[in-house]
């Protein structure tokens, strides 16, 4: 059985996501909606919106008289989007707790909005081919994907943390082989350039794609490491087990050592939708 990620665990680590918002997901997703420029009165799609990092600048970008519709597969993310939409008084976003690959929208887009959320897809170029198409011709497409090298050693040694306790995933799996790897760790590594990330909203459909590198190096203590692990596609890998739970955790932070800075750089990527139907 392959190892689930964390889109496929609906309704955990929402909290630990959000944890990180601050010095991760928030740069990135406001980078990711500038590079989309929203205007008053769009539509907007916010594809695996977690807790409303890219919800909320996108809605208030489009206005009052725009709409955004905020889709994840967790409601307990969307639980903490709506609440921060609610404290700002935004009244111009809806939250659907449906899976985005397929999510059907009642008319088109003018434009759609995801922060590393493609990559928890398990068929990847099957399910953006559809996304896409929910743009209207000259709509625009803005994500953010993981550069090269970012995110490890973090992963490797997570990973390494749970094959060397012998511990089994929640998926209910046997240990974890050396070939095991979440989903969303071989999307990251197939879009980890901008050169490969281009090409491949190329060939999704896109055109005038461009991708900017954004350098985000993160201090990681003991608390937001584990959040990290608890709170990303890393989750799918983890125990059920609280006492097994536990144990990986003391591996990895062991791993870890004092002052360990996660290498968090990313690719935002823009394009636009010309459609040949």
């Amino acid at each position: 059985m392959p190892a689930r990620h964390a889109a496929a665990l609906p309704n955990g680590g929402a909290e630990h996501f959000d944890l990180l918002a601050p010095a991760v997901w928030n740069p990135v997703s406001n980078a990711v909606v500038a590079a989309a420029d929203i205007l008053l009165g769009e539509r907007v799609l916010d594809v695996f919106a977690g807790t409303g990092t890219g919800t909320v600048p996108a809605a208030q970008l489009a206005g009052p008289a725009g709409h955004v519709d905020a889709v994840d597969r967790s409601s307990a993310m969307l639980d903490l989007a709506e609440a921060k939409a609610e404290a700002l008084g935004l009244e111009n976003v809806s939250f659907h707790c449906a899976d985005p690959s397929e999510w059907t929208p009642g008319a088109p887009y003018d434009a759609i909005i995801s922060c590393y959320g493609l990559l928890l897809l398990d068929d990847m170029d099957t399910a953006m081919d559809r996304i896409v198409r929910m743009v209207r011709p000259g709509g625009r497409v803005a994500l953010s994907a993981w550069d090269d090298r970012a995110l490890e050693p973090f992963g490797d040694l997570l990973l390494d943390s749970i094959r060397s306790l012998g511990t089994t995933p929640s998926g209910g799996a046997a240990s974890i082989g050396p070939s095991a790897t979440p989903v969303f760790v071989e999307n990251r590594r197939r879009l980890a350039s901008a050169d490969r990330l281009q090409e491949w909203l190329g060939a999704r459909g896109l055109t005038d794609v461009t991708v900017e590198k954004l350098g985000l190096a993160v201090p990681l203590d003991a608390d937001h490491a584990w959040s990290l692990a608890q709170g990303s596609g890393y989750r799918g890998l983890l125990p059920r087990d609280p006492d097994a739970l536990e144990r990986v955790r003391d591996a990895l932070l062991d791993r870890l050592g004092e002052d360990f800075v996660l290498n968090a750089d990313s690719l935002i990527a823009v394009g636009s939708y010309r459609t040949t139907e």
